[in-house]
């Protein structure tokens, strides 16, 4: 800016508004007037060159005056005058300014502009258009500008050209171009003008300098980048915002690759060291530093031994800041004293890595030194936090005696087992208290070394539990087994006597109670098969939302008037393979079980659905049932509910909460032992006062082909058929009675029975007979020789010879003990003689 008298330089352009001159207007009109009466006073003759030469020379001026408002020479509209504070203003600027009006003509353009365009005079002035327009390089940075002077909006863009726009010399130059729109009100009250305000400043040596310190910046970066130290900066939630390469080469990172959240210090220290370096708490504007021993650990999974000096800054509200964390790498070779080295390295990782816990406590019993598996069990521990404070109250005074002993210097002290303090989940841990003979010099008496034993504790229950049932199912399995052979032989006999009394014998009546109350001995012996797991099953594809509409008359009948039904069936529900009329008992004794738990009435719902691998272990009380995919039944009643300690014998057989002679106990075992024999899973969850919820995890069934809805079949009216024949037949069965029935009861029906009461009698049998043997009819469990190695010995001479086998137990018992592919026929114990008869007469003519 060139001053003269202490005044601002005048601009090299202004073409503002000014007022226009009436007088000269008035001039030009009074001429006008005088020139059209001085014609009219010659004549019309004399006067016509006159008026032609004027009206020439007026058309001569108007078509000029045209040219001229058409390039901007002239202006037609009324100006308004000057802001002189405003011309003020822009010519005291450093940087040039010019202002355009709406059609991009210049305007105004002040000194500092001319100087940097290289104007001279106002001639040479041009528009940043025009001045940027030589250059292929600003191309781009003036036609984004002049869109935006076009759209009315600021913008700013800076343009490196190889040369000075004054022609001055210098190399290349960076300048900054900024345009803003600018709108002029009139004085009148009317639209203004919409003007551009255009500025150009050098900003070549601020280039210069913001270079000059970025390279300065990336010296610093470098010389700690290539430190012979790792250091790295983390926040708050443990997330690493800086790393230098030193660190990075060292745990196998590109540095080129690494964006600050992204790794985490659990991605680079070992175990629960990342707890360890975040346990550190401080005061509000505080700085602490702490020293920690740790394992870090590379990208590909390799350990490093390091030391880190961590220093941490507090905010005005207590939170921690980005840290400062220098690492030193204590591999082998890489510190002078190796043998002091590598013992400070071999305990820092036991003391760290171990899943022990670990503390040193004062005679107080407060913590001094804690390693990460201790804070993880018990979280961070303030300075004067005592250990007792970590165990429940009822154990915090043997704890505290185990602190005494070892403050005395006892060196004898027993583990002790404890709960934990605020343990809703029942965690618990073992303490193992050791006394310091030598203290480190800070009070250290005691070493207390924690192992938690919540896990330990829940299994032990849980096997425990799993032994006590298949204990209980071991049991039951064996009685039903042997009642069974007793029940055969009851019902047997029993036939047989009814076959030979009238109905209006004085004792058939007896003989028919006989029967009954055998048939319903079998219905409890049944159950408990059930329960052990040892019934036969004929698992099929099912559709649950068929077999519970199936259900549902039966169920409002049983469940009464008081006791509101409620069945809500998923959509488009997964297949399952389970036996139907197993699954039909389970959901019955349920609804029973439901029934009896709401005597003032209630509401029942069974509800169905699709259970994925996620969502099966978010189920509550669901221990021991891995991920998977299942199809669930649930059953929610709003009854009495029930206690924990009801809860863990609910399965169990002949356990119930009813009156003397309301119950056999055998209704919730036999649901357990048929849904695990199926393969599924039940678990209970209930609350005194609001209610029971039965869950039903069966898993899923994927169909080799499209899935079948299952409809249970129509029974036929039985049809009286000829249960006679004359086929000869082997029976095998060890228990005299039921061989002695069943023999009389074939007999009876025309076929030439022979006897064994062992398999290896059996074998002699056949011998004797010469292979005339059509049909043999053994039992499973014998002395000796059993059913199945019976049937190997027999295929050996008779590949074609058909057998029956009977059994108390399951037909999936034994068919593991066969050959694959074989054949045989299954009657289940008890078995009437009809029973009896129509299977061998199936089965000789099948």
């Amino acid at each position: 800016m060139n001053e003269r008298d202490g005044e601002p330089a005048a601009p090299v352009v202004d073409r503002g508004e000014r007022s226009g001159n009436i007088a000269v207007l008035l001039v030009l009109a009074l001429a006008l007037v005088g020139a059209a009466t001085a014609f009219a006073v010659m004549g019309r003759d004399a006067s016509e060159p006159y008026v032609l030469a004027l009206l020439g020379i007026l058309a001569v001026v108007g078509v000029f005056s045209l040219f001229a408002g058409a390039i901007g020479l002239l202006r037609f509209a009324p100006r308004a005058p000057s802001n002189p504070l405003g011309a003020a203003f822009l010519d005291s600027l450093d940087e040039g300014a010019m202002i355009t009006d709406a059609d991009g003509r210049l305007i105004y353009a002040n000194q500092a502009y001319a100087q940097l365009t290289g104007a001279e005079t106002a001639a040479d002035v041009r528009t940043v258009e025009r001045v940027f327009s030589s250059d292929p390089d600003a191309a781009d940075v003036i036609f984004r500008l002049s869109q935006a002077m076009r759209e009315g909006r600021r913008a700013q863009e800076e343009v490196r050209l190889p040369y000075a726009l004054d022609g001055s010399d210098g190399g290349a130059r960076w300048y900054r171009v900024m345009v803003r729109p600018l709108n002029v009100a009139r004085k009148d009250g009317g639209s203004g003008r919409r003007l551009t305000v255009w500025q150009l400043a050098d900003i070549t040596r601020d280039r210069t300098d913001q270079e000059s310190s970025f390279q300065e910046l990336q010296r610093v970066i470098n010389f700690l980048d290539h430190a012979p130290a790792g250091f790295f900066s983390c926040d708050a939630r443990g997330k690493l915002v800086y790393l230098n390469a030193t660190l990075a080469d060292w745990l196998g990172f590109d540095l080129a690759q690494f964006q600050a959240g992204d790794i985490a210090l659990a991605d680079i220290i070992r175990g629960d060291g990342a707890e360890l370096v975040r346990s550190v708490r401080g005061q509000a504007g505080e700085v602490k530093s702490e020293t920690f021993d740790l394992d870090l650990v590379t990208r590909n999974g390799r350990g490093l031994p390091a030391r880190l000096l961590h220093r941490v800054p507090f905010g005005a509200d207590g939170i921690a800041g980005d840290s400062r964390t220098l690492v030193l790498n204590r591999s082998r070779g890489e510190e002078v004293a190796e043998a002091l080295r590598a013992a400070e390295v071999r305990f820092a990782r036991f003391f760290n890595n171990t899943p022990i816990a670990i503390a040193s406590l004062d005679a107080e019993g407060r913590v001094l030194r804690t390693n990460a598996p201790f804070l993880r069990l018990f979280g961070p521990a303030g300075d004067g936090t005592r250990l007792q404070s970590f165990v429940s109250e009822q154990g915090r005074e043997e704890l505290s005696k185990a602190l005494s002993a070892a403050a005395k210097g006892i060196g004898e002290i027993a583990p002790l087992d404890l709960p934990l303090a605020n343990a809703a989940d029942g965690r618990s841990a073992t303490f193992y208290v050791s006394a310091v003979q030598d203290g480190a010099g800070d009070g250290e008496v005691a070493i207390v070394y924690a192992l938690e034993t919540t896990q330990q504790r829940a299994l032990e229950a849980q096997f425990a539990q799993s032994q006590k049932m298949q204990a209980i199912g071991q049991l039951a399995g064996g009685v039903a087994h042997d009642f069974n052979n007793v029940l055969t032989a009851i019902i047997g006999f029993s036939d047989l006597l009814l076959a030979s009394h009238r109905p209006t014998d004085p004792s058939f009546q007896d003989i028919m109670n006989i029967k009954q109350n055998a048939n319903r001995a079998a219905g409890l012996v049944r159950q408990l098969l059930a329960f052990s797991r040892r019934q036969t099953l004929r698992p099929q594809q099912l559709a649950l939302n068929d077999v519970l509409a199936d259900l549902t008359v039966l169920l409002d009948r049983l469940l009464g008037e008081t006791i509101e039904l409620k069945m809500m069936h998923g959509r488009d529900l997964w297949p399952v393979m389970a036996d139907v009329n197993q699954l039909e008992q389970v959901i019955m004794n349920l609804a029973v079980n439901a029934r009896d738990a709401m005597a003032e009435g209630g509401q029942l719902i069974i509800r169905t659905g699709n259970v994925s691998e996620q969502e099966s272990t978010r189920f509550e009380n669901t221990r021991g049932m891995p991920p998977g995919e299942y199809t669930m039944i649930e059953v929610v009643d709003t009854g009495h509910g029930m206690t924990p300690e009801i809860m863990e014998k609910i399965f169990e057989p002949f356990f119930s909460t009813k009156e003397v002679g309301k119950g056999t106990g055998l209704g919730l075992s036999t649901v357990y032992g048929i849904v695990k024999q199926t393969g599924g899973y039940i678990f209970c969850t209930s609350e005194v006062g609001v209610g029971t919820t039965f869950r039903i995890f069966f898993p899923r069934h994927i169909p080799k082909e499209a899935p079948v809805v299952e409809k249970k079949p129509v029974e036929e009216p039985e049809k009286v058929k000829d249960l006679t024949g004359s086929a000869t037949i082997l029976l095998v069965e060890d228990e005299e009675a039921v061989r002695a029935f069943a023999a009389r009861a074939l007999a009876s029906r025309g076929y030439t029975v022979h006897e064994a009461s062992s398999g290896t009698e059996a074998l002699e049998v056949m011998e004797e007979t010469g292979g005339t043997i059509d049909l043999v009819v053994s039992d499973v469990v014998m002395p000796e020789m059993d059913g199945p190695t019976l049937l190997v010995e027999l295929r050996k001479t008779r590949p074609d010879l058909k057998i029956i086998f009977v059994s108390g137990y399951a037909e999936d018992a034994f068919e593991e003990n066969l050959p694959e592919n074989e054949k045989f026929f299954f009657l289940p114990k008890p078995f009437t003689l009809k029973q009896l008869a129509t299977t061998v007469k199936d089965v000789l003519s099948s």
